[in-house]
């Protein structure tokens, strides 16, 4: 599946992407800030990203901004579902900071998981001390619904965490998006 925004294509992951998702993600910045991301990351840890198995509901895209001369890979987005539980999950690399581009992707994602997948209810989590990243959350409809550690591999322990959750209406008329299989 391939969707596209404004400034934005969300492709899937491709084995050929291990190079430059390395380079993409490889930054402290980044680390500090996800759950499951090794520090420090190197290619064999893009490899194995690339080749983990995933579900038919479990979409994950790499990031494109097309808003220069080429598309230029700028972060991640998917679904991930666990326990029950569509977990949503993203990062950009810290030139992309600050441009909006994590809510346009992020709107995709919702709607992708509303009208194709039929998904009722995502979460998703922060560290605490990630203000950015719940700034986008609540941008999407998100809500706080508790707070709990998790444990953070580049942190090598817990992380005081909030977990947001968007429930999604079947009441709603479907957006007009383009994506394509």
């Amino acid at each position: 599946m391939f969707a596209r925004t404004k400034r934005l294509t969300l492709r899937p992951w491709w084995p050929e992407d291990a190079e430059t998702l390395t380079r993409t993600i490889a930054h402290e910045a980044i680390a500090m800030k996800l759950a499951r991301m090794p520090w420090p990351y190197a290619r064999t840890d893009a490899e194995a990203f690339l080749s983990l198995p995933r579900g038919a509901a479990e979409p994950r895209f790499a990031i494109l901004a097309h808003d220069g001369d080429y598309p230029r890979l700028i972060g991640s987005i998917g679904l991930r579902r666990e326990g029950g539980v569509h977990e949503l999950g993203y990062w950009l690399t810290p030139g992309a900071w600050g441009h909006g581009y994590a809510t346009e992707a992020g709107r995709m994602i919702v709607e992708i998981a509303r009208h194709a997948l039929a998904v009722k209810r995502i979460e998703a989590s922060h560290h605490l001390d990630n203000a950015a990243s719940r700034k986008v959350l609540t941008k999407l409809g998100f809500r706080e619904v508790r707070r709990e550690p998790h444990y953070s591999l580049a942190r090598g322990g817990d992380v005081d965490c909030a977990v947001l959750a968007l429930d999604l209406d079947d009441g709603e008329d479907m957006a007009s998006f383009p994506i394509a299989a």
